[in-house]
């Protein structure tokens, strides 16, 4: 049974940093494209960075470059978003996702297979 668990969502201060962790179990993790995903109440799931598989590739969306930086511990079976200089628009309930549909570097999609159940992130002073 596939699972993927998020953590490390929080409350923090504009400009302040967070880590979010993607789990995965049932899987080997190098194996599939992951992704973060980011969905406000009222408004469409946003794509907000991916690895594809054996980390061949990074995406980011324009609203978090250079500020998010996604990282894969194999080790672990664990992806990583490091969340730098939050905004209060970062605010929301942040997925992660992993599919094995996408290869050769891709991972930019909506096409993923496993979702986990969401964490929380609020910036806000």
């Amino acid at each position: 049974q596939v699972q993927l668990v998020e953590s490390g969502g929080g409350s923090v201060q504009p400009g302040g940093s967070l880590r979010l962790s993607c789990a995965a179990s049932g899987i080997t993790s190098e194996l599939y494209a992951t992704a973060w995903f980011r969905q406000v109440p009222g408004k469409e799931r946003e794509g907000v960075a991916c690895i594809s598989s054996f980390d061949v590739n990074t995406h980011y969306a324009d609203s978090v470059k250079g500020r998010f930086t996604v990282s894969r511990d194999k080790a672990k079976n664990t992806v990583y978003l490091q969340m730098n200089g939050l905004k209060p628009e970062d605010t929301a309930v942040y997925y992660c996702a992993a599919t094995m549909i996408l290869r050769n570097g891709q991972c930019w999609s909506e096409s993923y297979d496993y979702w986990g159940q969401g964490t929380q992130v609020t910036v806000s002073s």
